[in-house]
């Protein structure tokens, strides 16, 4: 099944994603690099990783409603963890669209202008709501495998 293959891909792409730079990437900047050099290198994953997750943001309800409709006929029929990937997976995505359009937006430009403390409070905002995202992904995921 190539769809549930893509499915997997996207999620691990995002909340990997997710997993990775909150647990291992932030500490060792924290630990190694001052602030104008930690914010640099933030602004800079954050270009590379949010295009993936867009695709991601994309491709999972896509996938997920062929699947559904693939091995449950429909949403009414499917078992309740399913379910409820399918009201948290479009909270996760909201709450991903309000990182990139707004503190996103401000971290790059306030880096690009140099003003690094206001790109530290836009980058507090951003570690927040990935940090809460990722409860979610990691929620989901679980109830992913407890679906089966």
């Amino acid at each position: 099944m190539i769809i549930m293959v893509l499915h997997l891909f996207a999620a691990l792409v995002w909340v990997g994603g997710m997993f990775f730079a909150y647990t291992f990437l932030r500490p060792a900047a924290v630990e190694k690099l001052e602030p104008p050099e930690r914010l640099e290198l933030w602004s800079s994953v954050f270009r590379r990783f949010f295009p993936w997750v867009w695709l991601s943001v994309l491709a999972l309800p896509s996938s997920g409603i062929w699947l559904v409709g693939e091995l449950y006929g429909d949403l009414a029929s499917s078992p309740v963890t399913v379910k409820a990937m399918t009201t948290l997976g479009p909270i996760m995505g909201a709450l991903f669209a309000i990182v990139f359009f707004f503190p996103y937006r401000h971290l790059k430009t306030h880096v690009a202008n140099k003003d690094y403390p206001a790109a530290g409070k836009n980058l507090a905002t951003i570690r927040k709501i990935i940090g809460f995202n990722l409860i979610l992904g990691l929620t989901v995921m679980t109830l992913a495998g407890l679906s089966r």
